[in-house]
């Protein structure tokens, strides 16, 4: 793999600046510029397309805790529970008196949590179940790949993402529940409803924002270290980088741009595979079709 010292000195010695020996502990302005310039390029390349090297696969297992405690009707603390270990903030409360929407607000001590919503009943020793709701996006996530949202256990695919709207609609209407979970983004998590009492494997395709990789294979979202290396095409960065150099200089930029955009046109036309298209389509005859349909008797004379 080419790495980062090595495209910096390739623009370089094709834009007639010296060449470096160093790029990352350099004090010389031009190779400051340059190396800024190419993390700029790294960056904007990101959102050109969804790069097969940027695609990931991430899975886990759904996380619930069941347990009693003891709260009380128009109160919001939940006291008595045996533990509160494993539970945090991204989980829902499941029992008599509690709300749909009611989640853990805090925790605050080994036996007592607070909910957001103030239960409708009192119950000593009274069951209820902590459901995760929020999973924690990986540390790499930069988007959602569409419709790769899966419930894996069940072989069904999720619904979403919801809008703000369809979610305060499951959350507080009164028929909202169904064999499907739905899913949207909120923050920093990927969250899900309903709830489940069960270990379920889930899971989705995301675009990661590490484009660049450090000497032992670990994503990073930009060059700092002279040994680094990237996902994309050596001359796709190193022509980009150029055209944004000429751009900060005020150098006419035309032959720049039209080599940088006839290399990003080659790169992602050959980045990923297409589907065959045909322009006289027929239908299969697997099965039951247009070669094995019967004339007649399709039910009782």
């Amino acid at each position: 793999m080419t790495t980062m010292l090595q495209l910096v000195q390739q623009v370089t010695n094709e834009i007639g600046v010296a060449t470096p020996t160093a790029v990352a502990s350099s004090t010389n302005q031009d190779v400051i510029q340059i190396l800024a310039l190419m993390n700029a390029s790294g960056y904007e390349l990101l959102r050109k397309t969804s790069w097969r090297n940027l695609t990931k696969q991430y899975t886990f297992y759904t996380s619930y805790v069941t347990t009693t405690g003891n709260w009380t009707s128009g109160g919001t603390s939940m006291t008595g529970i045996p533990s509160t270990a494993g539970i945090d903030t991204t989980y829902n409360l499941v029992g008599s008196g509690m709300n749909t929407s009611a989640m853990v607000l805090s925790v605050d001590s080994a036996t007592a949590i607070t909910s957001s919503q103030q239960f409708t009943e009192t119950k000593v020793g009274g069951a209820v179940t902590f459901q995760k709701v929020q999973y924690s996006l990986p540390s790499d996530y930069d988007s959602s790949m569409p419709r790769t949202q899966w419930d894996k256990g069940n072989h069904w695919e999720m619904l979403g993402p919801e809008s703000a709207q369809q979610w305060e609609w499951l959350m507080s209407g009164y028929i909202s529940t169904g064999p499907r979970i739905r899913w949207r983004l909120l923050g920093a998590y990927f969250q899900i409803f309903p709830g489940l009492s069960n270990s379920e494997l889930l899971g989705y395709e995301y675009k990661s924002n590490g484009w660049a990789t450090n000497a032992v294979g670990v994503s990073k979202t930009s060059f700092t270290v002279d040994t680094d290396t990237c996902i994309y095409s050596d001359r796709l960065i190193v022509l980009m980088t150029k055209l944004k150099y000429f751009e900060a200089k005020g150098f006419d930029t035309t032959a720049m741009y039209r080599n940088f955009i006839e290399e990003l046109e080659v790169v992602m036309a050959q980045d990923t595979s297409a589907a065959n298209l045909s322009f006289a389509p027929r239908l299969g005859s697997i099965l039951i079709g247009v070669d094995n349909i019967p004339d007649s008797g399709y039910g009782p004379s």
